[in-house]
């Protein structure tokens, strides 16, 4: 094998694509179609944050900040 069909290789994975079916919320297809006209890369890129670990977690939204005061002046480096 040459190393210009390994190079060829790799891309050629990474570009296959596998349809399948899946049912959403009709809602939920609405809120993305507002984004884009191709749902599936929404799909993908959210399934590959998840998988990642890289999603942030509706809670995690909707707390309350927690303010930190802010020390009197000259008492930064105390």
């Amino acid at each position: 094998m040459h190393m210009q069909d390994k190079t060829n290789e790799v891309p050629q994975r990474l570009a296959e694509k596998v349809e399948i079916a899946i049912r959403l919320d009709s809602e939920l297809l609405e809120q993305i179609q507002h984004l884009t006209n191709d749902p599936s890369k929404v799909i993908e890129v959210a399934i590959r944050q998840w998988l990642r670990g890289e999603t942030t977690r509706d809670d995690e939204l909707t707390r309350t900040p927690v303010r930190r005061s802010v020390p009197p002046r000259g008492e930064w480096n105390d």
